[in-house]
């Protein structure tokens, strides 16, 4: 359940946005009206990817992400910058937790500079807004 104190907190930063409980699905949600869901899929995956402890869960998920977003003509492709991408590629035969960082911050930055404000003006989080607002401060909707 959403309250309004949260989807307020949204618009303060984006930062408050994408570290909250409902915020990435929601923004989710409204980047794939705009065909660019793999942005926040890729952000979300490297943040579960950080956690990893194994070597070998490590190597295996690695490639995952590199398959599904990095190589050229990648079914998620995101878009980075070629220094970005030839480091990863130099880096996934032996990945650390670090390898997809420079990729992750460009990718954040590009969502706050690009999408967020967007996101913050769309119909979409306007009526999300009004109808938490309607609905009485206290309540919540599911």
């Amino acid at each position: 359940r959403i309250s309004l104190e949260e989807v307020l907190q949204w618009s303060q930063s984006f930062e408050k946005l994408i570290t909250s409980t409902y915020g990435p699905m929601i923004y989710k949600t409204y980047l794939k009206t705009e065909h660019s869901d793999e942005n926040i899929e890729f952000w979300l995956a490297c943040e579960a990817y950080k956690k990893i402890t194994s070597q070998r869960k490590r190597n295996s998920v690695a490639r995952k992400l590199f398959t599904s977003y990095i190589q050229p003509q990648a079914p998620k492709e995101i878009n980075i910058d070629s220094p970005a991408r030839k480091a990863i590629i130099r880096n996934i035969q032996e990945p650390t937790r670090s390898c997809f960082d420079e990729a992750q911050r460009l990718i954040y930055m590009h969502m706050e500079r690009d999408s967020y404000p967007r996101f913050l003006e769309s119909k979409f989080y306007q009526k999300l807004k009004h109808s938490l607002q309607t609905n009485g401060n206290n309540s919540m909707v599911s």
